[in-house]
């Protein structure tokens, strides 16, 4: 094995190693995110377009900020530690629509 060869495998094993490191401390936050906003908790189906946390349960989006929708239940914010029952929200995701859909009014036919 010639020295640049040498160099050129070293770099890319240092490489490979930091791009390991690198996403295990990416999930490791991740996952931690659901637990380290103090006081508070996720709660899916209460966030309206636009609100909500982090990534949908779909895939649909990948970043906070991107529901297109209001109330679904793959989405979720932050809310006070305890509220979100009582707002008509869940604790886990789910399928469809919160509580809060169906008390926004609709705008009336002219």
């Amino acid at each position: 094995m010639s020295a640049s060869s040498a160099i050129r495998s070293s770099l890319l094993t240092h490489a490979v190693l930091a791009a390991a490191g690198l996403a295990l401390l990416a999930t490791g936050a991740a996952a931690d995110d659901g637990k380290t906003a103090k006081g508070k908790e996720k709660c899916y189906g209460v966030a309206k377009a636009g609100e909500n946390g982090c990534q949908s349960l779909s895939g649909a989006h990948t970043c906070g900020g991107c529901s297109t929708v209001d109330y679904s239940g793959e989405n979720w914010k932050w809310v006070s530690m305890g509220t979100c029952l009582e707002m008509g929200g869940r604790l886990q995701p789910f399928a469809g629509f919160g509580a809060l859909a169906g008390m926004t009014p609709k705008p009336k036919n002219r």
